[in-house]
């Protein structure tokens, strides 16, 4: 079912996107300008370029207004970004008023982002999942077996990128915490200051990767990039290690969606 989007614009030129007069933002832009990305968490979510500087082929799994898609194609202009939305009137929306536009290198799928991770395909080096809101999460997009899916579209040492709020509105929150921890080899957690967005970095492959090597990644990134914020700081102060044994929460699987 297509959902109600209504998109509004404050003074200064910036537009959000929500699903419903009132409802949580879903998406902050600046029209025109990809490389300034207004939301706290989209900023963190560029960590996953710390553990892959040179991605071949990105997948960002919900589109909002475009404003991860945007980043990333200005960052990274010569690597094919797919992008997948299930809700037609967003990719509209994002298109007539987010500044959203597709060319040869950045894509858009109008697909259920399970259905398109699980079908053939390329590997991804990065794949970010900006589809859970603050209190609306897609369970099939949250359980085990999903993971165990994203990561099997991994290229060699990519990563799963998530975006998931850790408040009262989303009581999930340890048990997918939980979840992405049995889902993948090695688990990061990064904490968006002043916001109860967590960024959550899984890994297919075992070899570790310490708070100080990544601080270390990301100076390199935004130096050889010319990232427009600092995402070494961002890194250094976010970073929170996840224990090897959580004790809330369980691990969510398809069957409790039956």
């Amino acid at each position: 079912m297509s959902r109600r989007v209504v998109v509004t614009e404050d003074p200064q030129g910036l537009r959000t996107l929500r699903f419903e007069e009132g409802g949580a933002r879903q998406s902050v832009v600046w029209p025109g300008e990809p490389l300034r990305l207004e939301a706290q968490y989209t900023r963190m979510s560029m960590v996953g370029l710390a553990f892959m500087p040179a991605p071949s082929r990105i997948l960002v799994v919900g589109l909002g207004g475009g404003a991860v898609p945007m980043f990333l194609r200005a960052m990274l202009p010569d690597v094919p970004i797919d992008a997948v939305e299930v809700e037609p009137d967003v990719v509209e929306a994002a298109k007539l008023y987010c500044g959203f536009e597709e060319d040869d290198f950045l894509r858009v799928h109008l697909a259920d982002g399970r259905s398109f991770i699980e079908a053939s395909g390329p590997p991804y080096s990065l794949i970010f999942l900006d589809a859970y809101g603050p209190d609306s999460i897609p369970a099939h997009l949250a359980t085990r077996e999903f993971l165990g899916a994203a990561r099997a579209r991994l290229a060699p040492f990519g990563a799963v990128v998530g975006n998931v709020w850790e408040s009262d509105s989303n009581p999930l929150f340890d048990s997918m915490l939980r979840t992405w921890q049995v889902g993948f080899r090695q688990l990061h957690r990064f904490d968006v200051a002043g916001t109860s967005n967590r960024i959550l970095v899984g890994l297919a492959e075992a070899a570790p990767h310490s708070r100080e090597s990544l601080v270390a990644s990301a100076e390199q990134v935004q130096r050889e990039r010319g990232f427009p914020f600092d995402l070494a700081d961002m890194v250094a102060k976010g970073h929170r290690p996840v224990p090897r044994r959580l004790n809330h929460g369980h691990v969510l699987t398809d069957a409790e969606l039956r």
